[in-house]
């Protein structure tokens, strides 16, 4: 057990030095770039178009960045806007749908997945889960404060020294955060491991997945995506695919599920220093996932899809 502290220990440290190299900078410039003329414009150009899923022009700044880098980078952004909690809690379910689409989707990619339904799944489900949210929840309108960064700061800060102390501040305060979820959570994970939990996960998986319309061969690729991610858990997965001859439907079911859901800890925790209720966004995931995956099982079904090459492994053993 020790051993296994120390190591995820050291793979925490890893992974807060790695991540840290996307949020660091990426919060000084958004930081420094709200004392410039460049962000208003930007906010101004496309305010029309994010008054329809109910946020302002500057949240489009963490939305392209969480969707072209990664959680970790947008919320970096949003450590720097002053935004509702209704408006960080929209953005922090469409990130969840919709993030690092690059890296996840060669995933995907690798495992037979068209890239065309990993788009329209994942941008679907985010757009549409916010235009919801929007016409659903009338609350949220006070400012979002964000555990150990305040949204608004009273002291006027003006000078470009002033400027660049104060976003170096608040990055610096952005990494603490980020090391405070990130070092226990490897910790958990690295004990998971060595105890081969997720070989039991995945035994306990198998009704589950029965109850979608799986096979019991594909619980490993579930439980790989559910506990480490698309991005992390991609060897484990991909890996997953290839040995236990996992069949085209059933792959494309749990991708399905597992692109409206997955890395339930991790993509759940990292969102607590944005200060919004962490349950209603796991909820709303994995009830979309579920119910995504069942829908499309049951057409698939009833539809004659299920053919013969459908039903045959995606790889050969």
């Amino acid at each position: 057990m020790i051993n296994s502290i120390k190591k995820g220990f050291r793979v925490g440290i890893k992974t807060t030095w790695t991540l840290g190299k996307i949020i660091f900078p990426v919060t000084l410039i958004v930081a420094v770039l709200q004392y410039t003329p460049v962000l208003p414009w930007v906010m101004k150009l496309i305010e029309p178009m994010m008054k329809l899923i109910g946020l302002s022009g500057d949240a489009a700044i963490p939305l392209v960045l969480g969707n072209f880098l990664n959680l970790y980078a947008a919320i970096g952004a949003i450590l720097t806007l002053d935004l509702t909690v209704k408006e960080v809690f929209i953005l922090a379910v469409m990130l969840s749908f919709s993030h690092n689409l690059i890296v996840e989707s060669g995933v995907a990619l690798k495992v037979g997945i068209k890239l065309w339904l990993v788009l329209v799944t994942r941008l679907g489900l985010a757009f549409s889960s916010a235009i919801v949210i929007n016409l659903v929840w009338h609350g949220g309108s006070e400012t979002a404060q964000y555990g150990l960064i305040q949204a608004n700061s009273e002291e006027q800060v003006s000078g470009i020294g002033a400027i660049i102390l104060a976003a170096i501040e608040k990055a610096g305060l952005g990494i603490l955060q980020l090391a405070m979820i990130v070092l226990p959570l490897m910790i958990v994970i690295q004990i998971l491991k060595d105890l081969q939990w997720l070989k039991k996960f995945s035994q306990g998986m198998s009704p589950i997945t029965r109850s979608l319309g799986m096979h019991e061969n594909t619980s490993t690729t579930m439980a790989a995506g559910l506990l480490f991610g698309l991005a992390y858990g991609a060897g484990v997965v991909i890996q997953a695919v290839e040995e236990d001859g996992v069949s085209k439907k059933d792959i494309t079911l749990a991708f399905l599920f597992l692109m409206s859901c997955h890395a339930v800890v991790e993509d759940t925790l990292i969102f607590i220093p944005l200060g919004i209720p962490v349950w209603p966004l796991f909820l709303i995931r994995l009830g979309v996932a579920i119910i995504l995956t069942l829908i499309v099982g049951f057409i698939w079904k009833r539809s004659g899809i299920m053919s013969r090459k459908g039903a045959e492994p995606t790889y050969e053993k």
